[in-house]
């Protein structure tokens, strides 16, 4: 099975499946870089302030208490 970009057509179908792999790689090196540069300064600016973990803390914990109720009207029905 061949992706829907690989063109039969025009020939040296392996090269083109190596440079949609690298395209990916590519993209994914930058995007995953991105999200990690901006969680290293998440975690800093939340690492300066004990109020803002406390905070970030009880957020998270009423988040999954609110997901829990969702899910306990919403669950499935047999």
């Amino acid at each position: 099975m061949l992706p829907q970009f690989v063109d039969l057509s025009a020939g040296m179908v392996p090269l083109q499946m190596i440079e949609l792999g690298l395209v990916f790689f590519v993209i994914a090196l930058i995007s995953d870089g991105i999200w990690a540069l901006v969680a290293a300064s998440a975690r800093t600016w939340f690492g300066r302030s004990p109020k803002r973990i406390a905070t970030l803390s009880a957020t998270g914990g009423g988040l999954m208490i609110g997901l829990g109720g969702i899910l306990l009207f919403t669950g499935n029905k047999h």
